[in-house]
């Protein structure tokens, strides 16, 4: 047993006591990789053996000996069913056991079959022609890393490279050093910019996805590959931007980053334990300047104060947001404000675990 265990990684722990908690009954779904992710991290830094058990109790109703994953579809090559991909790769490590890693050998096929525009990005979805989005990297480019490094395939760090190296050329506003929730290269799409191709407001979410994503890569991509000393600088310009938009007196993030304090604008909780995350571990990791950590604690104290409960729930997450699709997301400041703020959501859970395994108690 390590330290005290985290009233938040309790209460997660004890509303998804099984895989059949999140999301729909025994559905592979992202939330959950999410979610694992944090209590990874908490083992990693506590080495609290409630954490591992937990992870593979959740993950274990899923996987067949032979690798299949219960409820996953490759055919509908959604970057979003890869994220919980990683935590097979953990098991697998930990553990030796084949069936981990017959199933990441599934989601790596996946990647090998998924469309791409023209550049060479990953579409988000199949659903989704041409577009990228901010939440796809990190679905699936941690992923790509672990299992990159873990089976020798180096040659995939140049790939990895190319999607956040797009992903910053095409969707960064050159004023704020903001990226745009998402970029369609066809321009085709009704929220693309005609001249641009990007959707129309800073989604702080996607670019904590996003930043995390790139934070969690670089952390194990080699050093002498090509491409590295690019994505640290894209990496640090990010930080910047997201440095730039904190809110000096809570030192949390808006929800839409680009109207700080307008009406009907609020300081959302999974985006600021994605960018505390991002901040905190690119400090530790020497990728960042110290000056960054101050920035980090800040945002953890905010996070503290106005969204932890005395009891261990996190309020402040906004349920989900979106692009395109049957019901239309056009991209518009009214419509991430018509999204639902909820409590103890999976996504925000699993960033403020992240966010303590780098900040909580130090």
């Amino acid at each position: 047993m390590g330290r005290t265990q985290d009233k938040v990684a309790v209460t997660a722990m004890t509303l998804w006591k099984d895989s059949m908690a999140v999301g729909r009954p025994i559905h592979w779904n992202y939330e959950q990789g999410v979610v694992l992710a944090g209590m990874q991290a908490l083992w990693t830094r506590t080495h609290d053996s409630t954490y591992f058990t937990y992870i593979r109790h959740t993950i274990d109703p899923y996987i067949g000996n032979d690798g299949n994953i219960r409820s996953y579809k490759e055919e509908d090559l959604s970057l979003d069913n890869i994220n919980t991909g990683r935590v097979l790769l953990f098991l697998w490590k930990a553990t030796g056991q084949a069936k981990y890693k017959l199933a990441a050998d599934r989601l790596r096929e996946q990647l090998r079959r998924q469309p791409r525009n023209a550049q060479g990005g990953f579409w988000h979805k199949k659903t989704y022609p041409d577009q990228m989005w901010l939440d796809g990297l990190y679905m699936a480019e941690p992923f790509y890393d672990h299992y990159a490094l873990a089976t020798g395939e180096d040659t995939d760090f140049t790939d990895i490279a190319r999607q956040f190296i797009l992903m910053e050329k095409y969707a960064r506003d050159p004023r704020t050093g903001l990226l745009y929730h998402g970029w369609d290269a066809s321009h085709r799409e009704k929220w693309a910019d005609s001249l641009t191709g990007c959707s129309p407001n800073f989604w702080a979410r996607a670019m904590g996805w996003y930043g995390a994503a790139l934070v969690d890569v670089l952390e194990d991509f080699p050093k002498n590959r090509p491409g590295r000393d690019t994505l640290v600088a894209v990496f640090r310009r990010f930080a910047a931007a997201v440095s730039a938009v904190q809110d000096p007196g809570t030192g949390l993030w808006w929800d839409v980053l680009n109207y700080p304090g307008r009406e009907g604008n609020y300081l959302e909780a999974s985006a600021s334990c994605l960018f505390v995350y991002t901040l905190a571990k690119g400090v530790r990791l020497g990728l960042l300047p110290s000056r960054f950590k101050a920035a980090a604690s800040r945002g953890y104290a905010g996070i503290l104060h106005r969204f932890v409960t005395p009891d261990g729930h996190l309020d402040g997450t906004v349920s989900v947001s979106g692009l395109g699709g049957a019901h239309y997301r056009d991209g518009s400041y009214a419509y991430y404000l018509s999204e639902k703020v909820v409590r103890d959501d999976p996504k925000g859970i699993g960033a403020y675990l992240l966010a303590t395994a780098e900040l909580g108690g130090r």
